[in-house]
């Protein structure tokens, strides 16, 4: 019966996708992050449903394919010369059987990247991915979150059944870690107080389920996190106290064989997995030093590659790091690119709040990219010790503030000061941030 549930709400979304097609972009993003189909014990558990919602949302924009325009511009460009090259690495693999399953789900992950940057246009488009975003992974936080409190911290919290990308404990905390800011964002956008106070109280759980993961390269992400905040608040002391009494709470919840994982982060010579993932840094930076060009292609982790290029041949792990991953599968011209692209996003971010800075019509937006910043922040540290290099969450975002440069862009250069400015977030009561607000739900061309 929850095999059958879940395959007639997916498929029944499908006649709305061919009406609209940004609605499929929500429901494709739906399936891949929450992975609904993992709850079912049947036919569902394994049934290609991110097939069915990304040929419908292809379908639609061939129906309508005056709504589809990709636009030119940077990020744009390196979402595609990144796909292509890790297609050229693909074919010089050392791995070749490995690297192909691998290659045609990283490709999906980047076209859908770009069918959202086509359909995404309005401010109505974006807000309704993000809250596609937060609800889809926002509730393994709040169930994290009540595992934590109610085991007290001694087990740890895992993301979504099977053999998603957020499975693996430390994966989960990154993506926990990325929605936060996004949750506080959206909190900002409803009007119903009690409403505010639940999201409020969603975010809480979600910061103890990434405490209760006990993955501390998400610990380390949460400091860093804390700085940013605190380095960009106009009133330092205040928020230096209310950072420090949250994170004085939260950790005294936790057990003491919490403190004593998060402890082991100084004696990093002495842990076992710290030195695994040492070890398998130095063979993706040694057969990136081989291979500079084209790395090991997808998926080198094996006896044979370990044994040409690992300190310890025998100390096999995954690259554990979204750079090393980079690196090694890719050569330097692929972490070149990859990396390219996060500076992209994070200057589009900039650009936005600049040019929002004295617009009160597009506060909203800058509020947007200001949080955005947070979460691609806490992706780029706690990344660092996590091999998510090809997860969705992250281009998303790229695309969303690219789609939300495009509507602030007119902004940039003539600024409107007002006498009354309005606070990020702030409603007029129309559900917009002024009576000007109109203009950013209007279609950006």
């Amino acid at each position: 019966m929850r095999d059958i549930s879940i395959a007639l709400v997916i498929i029944g979304f499908v006649p709305l996708v061919l009406k609209y097609p940004w609605t499929g972009v929500l429901l494709y993003a739906w399936v891949s992050l929450f992975s609904p189909h993992r709850f079912g014990w049947g036919f569902a558990y394994n049934f290609q449903f991110a097939m069915v919602a990304g040929g419908a949302t292809v379908l639609a924009m061939l129906l309508h394919w005056k709504e589809s325009k990709l636009p030119y511009n940077s990020i744009t460009v390196l979402l595609i010369l990144l796909p292509l090259w890790m297609t050229v690495t693909f074919l010089f693999a050392l791995e070749p059987q490995d690297a192909y399953s691998r290659w045609e789900e990283v490709m999906k992950t980047f076209f859908f990247a770009l069918v959202a940057a086509s359909l995404l246009r309005t401010r109505k488009h974006l807000e309704g991915l993000l809250w596609v975003i937060v609800l889809s992974i926002g509730f393994y936080g709040v169930k994290g979150g009540i595992f934590t409190i109610l085991s007290g911290g001694s087990e740890k919290v895992y993301g979504p059944p099977g053999t998603s990308f957020l499975t693996d404990n430390n994966a989960i905390a990154v993506a926990l870690i990325m929605v936060i800011p996004l949750m506080h964002f959206l909190s900002t956008t409803i009007e119903s107080k009690w409403l505010k106070l639940g999201m409020y109280g969603c975010m809480a759980l979600t910061a103890m389920g990434v405490l209760g993961s006990q993955s501390r390269g998400a610990f380390l992400a949460i400091l860093m996190m804390g700085m940013f905040l605190w380095l960009k608040s106009t009133k330092k002391v205040a928020s230096g106290v209310v950072l420090l009494c949250v994170a004085v709470l939260a950790i005294g919840f936790m057990p003491q064989e919490w403190v004593a994982r998060m402890g082991t982060i100084e004696k990093y010579d002495q842990d076992t997995s710290a030195l695994g993932r040492l070890n398998a840094w130095h063979m993706a930076f040694n057969l990136a030093n081989d291979r500079p060009l084209v790395g090991g292609g997808f998926e080198p982790y094996t006896p044979r590659t370990f044994a040409m290029y690992a300190p310890d041949p025998t100390d096999l792990h995954s690259a554990h790091s979204i750079y090393f991953q980079m690196l090694g599968e890719h050569g330097y011209v692929g972490l070149f690119l990859f990396l390219a692209l996060g500076i992209a996003g994070w200057r589009t971010a900039q650009r936005i709040i600049n040019a929002s800075a004295n617009n009160p019509a597009y506060a909203r937006e800058g509020y947007l990219a200001r949080a955005i910043q947070v979460s691609l922040i806490g992706y780029a540290s706690a990344g660092a010790f996590v091999n998510i290099g090809y997860w969705d969450l992250v281009y998303y975002e790229i695309v969303i503030l690219m789609a939300t440069y495009r509507a602030v862009q007119a902004a940039e250069n003539e600024p409107v000061k007002s006498e009354s400015p309005v606070e990020p977030g702030a409603s007029s009561g129309d559900g917009t941030n002024s009576d000007d607000g109109r203009r950013a739900d209007a279609v950006i061309t």
